[in-house]
């Protein structure tokens, strides 16, 4: 598809504007059906410090914000945001903030197979909506088997952990700091989970400025 658009997403799996983003962006999609586009999901870690076992969930968000008050006014606003994209938002259900490392491993395995955003899907929708704990290899290998994708073995490995880590190297050496991050054919950046409209006036008006760079068949 050499006239798609492509869609490069830097995101990370407990990012609930990630969530929000992905439900706008498809959203975007569906009201372009005649422009080919090419979706791929990159990875971004947050909190690459968090252990690997992570971090109890409480004391977490008082370390980052200070206040568990001071979360929820902004829990709030992200959960009106979701409501507005059929995300039913449970906090209360998440124990444990993961360390995202293997998640994004996984992302990048589905990539491999055509079911990267079936995953990313599973993901979201575990970790937001059912508080699975993403930092778990087996809840990953669950998730991961849902959306058809057989992962128990690649996630005992080590396997592509590099590849990984040359893309979120990739996402700094842009200069990207918070996410979502969409790069449309590797050239125009847009910040955060921008409303679907803005999203599709974007693709459209880059999809326009490659039509127009072809070289003329006459």
């Amino acid at each position: 598809m050499s006239d798609a658009v492509t869609i490069d997403i830097y995101s990370d799996v407990v990012c609930p504007w990630c969530y929000v983003g992905k439900r706008r962006l498809d959203r975007a999609l569906s009201r372009l059906v005649t422009i080919p586009t090419q979706v791929t999901w990159r990875p971004f870690q947050l909190n690459p410090t968090i252990p690997k076992e992570g971090m109890e969930r409480s004391a977490y968000l008082e370390a980052k914000f200070g206040s568990l008050d001071a979360f929820n006014r902004l829990e709030e606003q992200v959960r009106d945001a979701g409501a507005t994209e059929r995300i039913s938002f449970a906090f209360d259900r998440i124990q444990k903030t993961p360390n995202t490392f293997l998640a994004h491993r996984l992302i990048w395995l589905a990539g491999q197979q055509g079911r990267q955003d079936a995953v990313v899907e599973a993901l979201f929708k575990g970790y937001f909506e059912e508080g699975v704990d993403i930092g778990s290899s087996s809840a990953l290998a669950d998730l991961a088997g849902s959306a058809g994708v057989d992962a128990e073995r690649f996630l005992e490995s080590d396997e592509a952990a590099q590849a990984v880590r040359d893309e979120e190297a990739e996402a700094h050496r842009l200069g990207i700091r918070a996410v979502p991050y969409f790069v449309l054919s590797h050239k125009y950046g847009i910040s955060g989970a921008q409303p679907a409209e803005v999203l599709a006036g974007a693709i459209e008006n880059v999809h326009g400025r490659q039509a127009e760079a072809r070289p003329s068949r006459t």
